[in-house]
């Protein structure tokens, strides 16, 4: 590694060995400035360093970074040539790694750190996941910051001895070298050993220095072999570095722990001649400081966490585990416990557990005060900690610590005023610090304030809830007005422990106000009656504006504090009545009434708070609503019978219109629906009639003329020339094969044709309204040769496969015409099920109610021989099927789930209505969502009473 010098940088590292900054512990007052950086720039990360020959050296942050950066990586020379704030916008981000992740930030802003000589000895920046462009005043504060270092570097050097403050090496001789002597040089002087080996690795060449630390002649030590002489050198990671370093002419560099002297050295080797310049640094002095800056960086991370979760809020148990957890996860120790104390059961109770510790009896859920240490602790109301927790456990928790393998120990007891709120735990691997123990002490107060101030405002909350439930608890029971005001009067005073509390009604039309309602100690003279405001006009304009008023002390009228004003005249009124504070809070009902809420103090001013005057608009509120509900309940009250009785009256005539309207629509549908088909069977009746009986002589009159062919074909072979061009242009043979075909497809058609008006026909049955013996499997054909259209594959969906599976059955005395009707209902509600399955991609692969049904859409028609009196026609399709609810009003009229156009909601009405009323028999429905649905029709097979 070369690194080009500018042309100060000699003198530059001269100077910043001067101020003996590096390799210190870690300055409050620089971690002070850290985090005003981070502060002002609204940024998670900030951070001081000083730059040395090759790396940059975290002095102070704010934030889990690495407290070093190869120097290489740095925009050091751009950053210094800014002289201002600099900004990583065009450029590259510095990116610095974050302890104990591979995650990466960028340095998005700097300004450099100088001398007053102009010298550059670090920096001041700040790092986020992103940028975060500074504005001018972010940017000038950044800058004072920074002359701020300036100032402390200062006022630390002069506190140096004067013998320390010389630099260790001088330009000149470090300049007289060549270039490998010169950088050997600046080494040597900023080492604590070092030396130059040959190729058979014999040392060439040692500075004193290092002599006074390996105890040897120079004589001897040249003569030794490194392996031999540094025997923990000699493993493979540091010999085969160093082979590689002295085979490839690259540079090679540890840092690692010399288990010998127990101290922490870097060992560097650079290229050098026929050999390596090697040198040993000891940084044990560097490393004591890194660990102590990353110590203290955990704890300030720790500190602002728990502040955010204070501020935050939420539930107590919520806190305390998020608070818990900050403390394991930021100290990375093994565990921590908060136990809360129950006044009603005197114990500590376990709130919060976090780490993953074992049970151990020495700190159960629940404990005494006196009882173990943490019961210790409590009753003390002193801290309590160890750092050799197997010698000095308390009650048997030696065992246990040992199988956690814990060596620490810390308890906190959370106190607030004298007052006992609970213990914090806490359980560590290693020892605890005096940083650690005070930031630890620090978290106890802070949770013990805000569990005191969670307590205080629940028992708030409580109190309150409990004057309002009762307050609504009592509208409801018994709507009377003046119970109600005589209870929230009484409440308030009681709640909010003052002298009197009244409710005032306002008249602004008449002028007048009158206190009805009031609660006063036994020694305060009653206030209620009427008055009119004569000298207290601002109560009048105050509840007309809904505006609170707060007199949190009065004045009599030849005070130095009373004003001229309508609020000075009220409160020299009411300090000649005896009253130091008053507060008015007002109300208004829906009808426009006005009242107010007046609570009085008398033995002294009494600030109200906010939360007291919320309190009393909540009640207010309560109130408000009670006059309201009071008046409507005496209005409504005379006219609820005659509204009941004709609510039930109308609810009957409800129930017969809608029977008779849909009795009606079904008679009209019928008749319609009767008339239109019979008229069209009729019409089409005819000419298929007219066409069925001359297809007959059409076919003989056409066999005849082939014969008449025929026989001219045989006499007069040679036909005339134009006889037989005719003959090749109406393709003779062909008309001769084709046409009798022809007439027989004609004939199938009409036959077809027959069949549908004669299936039609037998449908309407209107000529048989009685009830008479039918077969029902024809009825049932007849309407899928109605329907057969809608079992044909559309555009978006499928063919429907009808699948019929008909018992022997008997002949069925019923009504036909209305038996069709159920069976076309049904079959159509089954059609639109299952297209709107197939258009959802959702047909179900089988049926609850059946195995035999095929993925593509099907309906399965069974006709059973139940007994000698019952048949059953099931109907079965794998569509969706129906929720519960749909199912249960299923058969109810006007009720479909069809959108508007698509149905009226009759259809199952009337059928259940024909089979049920008209045949006294049963019909049925059973589905559920994505296993289709069976409707079975029971019928007598002669009238009968209803199947049971």
């Amino acid at each position: 590694m070369t690194i080009l010098l500018p042309s100060n940088e000699i003198q530059r590292l001269k100077i910043l060995a001067q101020y003996q900054i590096l390799d210190t512990p870690p300055d409050t007052r620089f971690d002070d400035l850290a985090f005003l950086a981070a502060q002002v720039c609204q940024a998670p990360i900030a951070l001081i360093g000083f730059v040395d020959r090759d790396r940059l050296w975290v002095k102070a942050k704010v934030g889990n970074i690495n407290n070093e950066l190869d120097r290489q990586l740095l925009p050091w020379d751009e950053i210094v040539a800014q002289q201002g704030v600099w900004t990583s916008q065009g450029h590259p981000p510095l990116k610095m790694a974050v302890n104990g992740t591979s995650q990466t930030l960028p340095l998005y802003a700097a300004v450099p750190i100088f001398t007053s000589d102009g010298y550059a000895l670090g920096l001041m920046g700040v790092m986020d996941d992103r940028d975060r462009p500074l504005s001018p005043s972010q940017q000038q504060a950044l800058q004072a910051l920074s002359r701020q270092v300036t100032a402390l570097l200062d006022s630390h050097r002069d506190t140096l001895p004067a013998s320390d403050r010389n630099g260790q090496f001088s330009s000149e001789e470090a300049i007289a070298y060549p270039s490998n002597l010169k950088i050997v040089k600046i080494l040597e002087s900023i080492t604590d050993a070092f030396f130059t080996l040959d190729r058979q690795w014999r040392f060439t060449y040692l500075n004193s220095r290092a002599e006074q630390i390996l105890l040897r002649n120079r004589k001897q030590l040249q003569n030794t072999h490194l392996w031999e002489e540094f025997p923990e050198l000699a493993n493979s990671t540091f010999r085969g570095e160093f082979e590689r370093a002295m085979s490839r002419q690259v540079t090679v560099h540890f840092e690692e722990f010399y288990s010998l002297l127990s101290i922490w050295l870097e060992v560097k080797a650079y290229p050098y001649q026929e050999g390596l310049s090697v040198y040993f640094r000891d940084v044990t002095t560097r490393k004591q400081a890194e660990a102590e800056l990353l110590e203290r960086s955990y704890l300030s991370t720790l500190a602002t966490e728990v502040g955010t979760i204070l501020v935050q809020g939420g539930t107590l148990p919520d806190i305390l585990e998020r608070c818990a957890n900050a403390i394991v996860q930021e100290l990375d120790i093994a565990g921590a416990k908060i136990w809360l104390f129950a006044t009603d059961s005197q114990m500590l109770e376990l709130q919060a557990v976090a780490g993953q510790l074992s049970y151990s009896e020495a700190f159960p859920v629940r404990i005494a005060i006196g009882i173990s240490i943490i019961g210790f602790i409590a009753h003390n109301r002193q801290p309590y900690h160890t750092n050799n927790l197997l010698k000095d456990a308390w009650f048997g928790a030696s065992t246990w610590a040992e199988e956690e393998q814990l060596s620490a120990f810390a308890g906190y007891p959370l106190i607030v005023e004298d007052r006992l709120i609970g213990v914090m735990a806490v359980f560590s691997k290693r020892a605890f610090s005096v940083e650690l123990d005070n930031t630890l002490s620090w978290v106890a107060n802070a949770i013990a304030v805000a569990v005191d101030r969670s307590w205080a405002r629940e028992a708030l909350m409580s109190r309150r809830e409990s004057l309002l439930f009762q307050l609504a608890n009592q509208i409801r029971k018994s709507l009377d007005l003046n119970t109600i005001l005589t209870t929230a009067v009484s409440e308030i005073r009681n709640l909010l422990n003052i002298d009197r509390c009244q409710f005032m009604w306002c008249w602004p039309h008449q002028a007048y106000l009158s206190i009805t309602h009031e609660s006063a100690a036994s020694d305060i003279a009653s206030g209620l009656g009427d008055f009119s405001p004569t000298d207290t006009t601002i109560l009048m304009e105050k509840i007309q504006n809904l505006e609170t008023l707060r007199i949190e002390e009065t004045h009599d009228s030849t005070s130095e504090l009373a004003e001229d004003t309508d609020l000075g005249i009220l409160q020299a009124s009411l300090f000649h009545q005896g009253i130091s504070s008053q507060l008015l809070v007002p109300l208004e009902t829906r009808t426009g009434q006005l009242g107010a809420i007046i609570c009085s103090h008398c033995s002294g001013p009494r600030p109200w708070s906010n939360s007291e005057v919320e309190l009393l608009q909540a009640v207010t509120d309560q109130l408000a609503i009670a006059i309201d509900q009071a008046e409507l309940y005496a209005q409504s009250h005379a006219a609820a019978f005659a509204a009941k009785t004709q609510a039930e009256q109308l609810s009957e005539a409800l129930e017969t219109l809608k029977s008779t309207q849909a009795q009606l629509i079904q008679h009209e549908k019928m008749s319609s629906l009767g008339q239109m088909i019979a008229g069209i069977a009729h019409e089409i009746n005819n000419p298929v009639n007219f066409i069925t009986g001359n297809l007959t002589h059409a076919s003989n009159y056409i066999e005849d003329l082939m014969d008449l062919l025929k026989l001219y074909q045989d006499y007069y072979p040679n036909a005339d020339r134009t006889i037989q061009d005719k003959t090749q242009d109406i393709d003779l043979e062909f008309l001769e094969e084709d046409l009798p075909s022809l007439l027989e497809s004609m004939q199938v058609g009409a036959e077809r044709i027959r069949q549908i008006v004669l299936s039609l026909r037998n449908f309407s049955r209107l000529d048989e309204s009685e009830m008479k013996p039918v077969n029902i499997h024809e009825g049932i054909d007849n309407t899928l040769m109605i329907l057969q259209h809608r079992l044909k594959p559309k555009t978006a969906n499928q063919a429907i496969q009808v699948i019929k599976e008909y018992g022997d059955l008997p002949q069925i005395g019923c009504y036909p015409g209305q038996l069709n009707q159920v069976f076309m209902n049904i079959l159509s509600n089954a059609i639109d099920a299952l297209e709107a399955s197939s258009e959802l991609s959702a047909v179900v692969p089988v049926t609850s109610y059946s195995s035999s049904l095929p993925l593509m859409p099907t309906i399965w028609i069974q006709t059973k021989y139940i007994n000698d009196q019952w048949i059953a026609i099931h109907v079965i399709d794998n569509g969706q099927g129906m929720s519960e609810e749909v199912r249960s009003r299923l058969f109810d009229p006007f009720f479909t789930t069809k959108p508007v156009g698509k149905g009226t909601g009759l259809g199952l009405s009337i059928s259940y209505q024909i089979v049920v009323e008209k045949h006294k028999g049963k019909l049925q429905c059973f589905s559920e969502v994505g296993k289709g649905a069976e409707f079975i029709i029971a019928i007598p097979v002669a009238p009968t009473e209803p199947l049971t």
